[in-house]
């Protein structure tokens, strides 16, 4: 069996760096999917447009996604998700810098299964992500996926 895929959706380098950085830290050696905006992220999702030759029924164990990406945004991407029968189940983890109150109610009511802020220092960061990703990886018992056609 394959190592369970992790989506991560995030447009800066530096975070995204310290995102897999954690990864390494923590020991977490699932294959990582990086999607740089949010339009990217959906193509890969449902093996479109510039993912279209992807095996559709690889799905990733959880989606890790910042908010502000360009081209859509996390939070339209997470409707999409949940709007979709291939994909309504995954866990998604919003992986933020907002405080806004107004982001967090709409993750939330789209179905978020968590939203979690950005920590601004290095290793508080470090920590964040690897808990995060042994919980979602380790820890979680998610449904059993149907293939994404």
């Amino acid at each position: 069996m394959s190592a369970r895929v992790v989506l991560i959706v995030e447009d800066n380098p530096d975070d995204e760096a310290l995102i897999l950085r954690a990864f390494r830290k923590h020991k977490l050696a699932n294959e990582v999917v990086v999607a740089r905006d949010g339009e990217e992220a959906l193509e890969w999702l449902f093996a479109a447009g510039r993912h279209a030759g992807r095996e559709a029924g690889r799905v990733p164990a959880v989606v890790m996604m910042d908010l502000k990406l360009p081209k859509l945004d996390g939070l339209e991407v997470l409707r999409r998700i949940r709007g979709d029968e291939r994909t309504w189940s995954l866990p998604v983890v919003i992986l933020t810098s907002s405080k806004e109150e107004q982001d967090i109610i709409a993750s939330y009511r789209l179905g978020a299964n968590s939203y979690v802020r950005k920590p601004v220092e290095f290793e508080s960061f470090m920590e964040a992500v690897g808990r995060l990703g042994l919980y979602w990886l380790l820890f979680n018992d998610s449904r059993p996926a149907g293939r994404m056609a």
